[in-house]
């Protein structure tokens, strides 16, 4: 079973070495659906779907912001070129 399984076991080797660490590690998505359920459980009931999807839809918006403008962003567009078939696109220098 392991035998059939080495390429898709090994898949996250051919991102660059800076990557692996966080590549292999569920902290940022457990996190982040802890927050999840952190703020659906301050609502507690939701009048209909839509307001759920939009309670959600802004805390992940949220979390993208806050990971495209961290200091240590947790994969930077410049590294990602390693393993991208587009050319680099560069990001204006985020306010600090």
């Amino acid at each position: 079973l392991m035998d059939a399984a080495e390429e898709d076991v090994l898949a996250f080797m051919d991102f660059p070495r800076e990557h692996r660490a966080k590549l292999h590690s569920t902290n940022p998505i457990e996190r982040l659906n802890g927050e999840i359920k952190r703020r659906t459980d301050v609502v507690g009931i939701f009048p209909n779907q839509a307001a759920v999807v939009r309670l959600v839809g802004a805390l992940l918006l949220e979390q993208s912001d806050e990971w495209a403008t961290q200091r240590s962003r947790y994969m930077t567009l410049e590294t990602m070129t390693a393993v991208s078939d587009t050319p680099a696109v560069s990001l204006p220098v985020a306010a600090v």
